[in-house]
């Protein structure tokens, strides 16, 4: 087996004894039964995954994978792709709001380049993983082949596998950079969800009516050329996906496959998910919907997945923002469960 087919052959079910452990201590916590709402499913969820009736999920980590996009040549950004490079670099000097977020999360940022059209120098702290320097357009050509798609997803999953053996953590978080990425985003998610384009596509980074509808023509060109099945994920993904989408794909598998939370940040790693869940339906059990995305079509993806975003703040800039908010509501929900006190404990009277 190749590494992303021995992954997938890792991946069980979430562990329903732990998971009732958890449950049933929740009932004994000094508190009405369920007062704590969604905190007390989440800490549940999360004994359940990591296979243990007192979870933790510290420290954390946050992966963000960067590629670019042939389709840029199309029109369909507001941002010239030069953009995807310099923000890798402003990752890596601490200066992005992920870096910002992940340090009040208490987790660490973890950078890798899949697909930048750039080149970095070899000392610069990051994953060094170029598959290719950007996709193609796939409005005209498929993005890349099908050994390109499988080895996006496997440069995830060698990225996971390095990071927690070198430290481990309790639970992951997918971010992306990539200038352009809404447009394959989009384009995977209506293969995936059946839904179309038109409710699916959003803005992006904030184009106008005009970029609007040429990123729509664009999308349904290139469904119409490639003819993309869902039921051949990894063929999706080489017609009309990412680099730096695969490779998040393969840190939700390999969070999976290590029992370990992943928490699923915007519209992007949506679109990851949606690749991961078709490549591993068990996967879906250990992702986190860490908030719902202000591009148009987030949701759909999520209810396509089955999960309930935990935060709704109308965020919509990626690099794994929303889920490094996220990850502090999780942290807060095991420390809930683990350290508040039992009414036999406390002497309180439970009725």
């Amino acid at each position: 087996m190749n590494k992303l087919e021995a992954t997938i052959a890792a991946i069980g079910g979430t562990d329903k004894g732990a998971a009732e452990a958890a449950r049933l201590r929740q009932a004994t916590l000094t508190k009405p039964q369920g007062s704590l709402g969604r905190l007390e499913n989440l800490s549940i969820q999360i004994a359940g995954i990591q296979s243990r009736a007192d979870p933790s999920v510290d420290p954390g980590a946050i992966f963000v994978m960067a590629g670019d996009h042939g389709v840029c040549a199309e029109g369909v950004s507001a941002y010239p792709p030069e953009v995807t490079g310099e923000m890798v670099l402003n990752f890596v000097a601490g200066g992005a709001a992920i870096n910002v977020l992940g340090a009040r999360a208490g987790a660490r940022v973890i950078v890798a380049d899949v697909g930048v059209a750039a080149d970095f120098d070899s000392t610069i702290p990051i994953y060094h993983k170029k598959i290719a320097r950007g996709t193609k357009n796939m409005a005209l050509e498929p993005a890349m082949t099908r050994e390109e798609a499988i080895r996006s997803v496997e440069a995830g999953i060698e990225v996971f596998e390095a990071e927690f053996a070198a430290q481990p953590f309790g639970i992951a978080a997918t971010g992306d950079m990539g200038i352009g990425n809404t447009t394959p985003s989009s384009t995977m998610a209506s293969v995936f969800t059946s839904h179309s384009v038109t409710k699916l596509v959003g803005r992006g980074t904030g184009i106008g009516d005009e970029a609007l509808e040429r990123k729509i023509g664009v999308i349904e060109k290139a469904l119409a050329l490639h003819k993309p099945n869902a039921a051949d994920p990894l063929g999706v993904l080489a017609a009309v996906g990412g680099f730096e989408i695969g490779a998040l794909a393969g840190v939700i598998l390999a969070s999976a496959a290590h029992r370990v939370p992943v928490l699923i940040d915007g519209y992007i790693s949506g679109a990851a998910a949606l690749l991961a869940k078709a490549l591993s339906p068990h996967s879906v059990e250990y992702m986190i919907a860490s908030h719902l995305s202000g591009d148009a079509g987030h949701g759909i993806m999520l209810d396509s997945l089955g999960l309930e975003p935990l935060l709704d703040l109308g965020m919509r800039l990626g690099e794994g923002t929303g889920a490094a908010l996220a990850m502090m509501l999780c942290s807060a929900a095991c420390k809930v469960l683990n350290e508040m006190a039992t009414f036999e404990s406390a002497g309180v009277r439970k009725e």
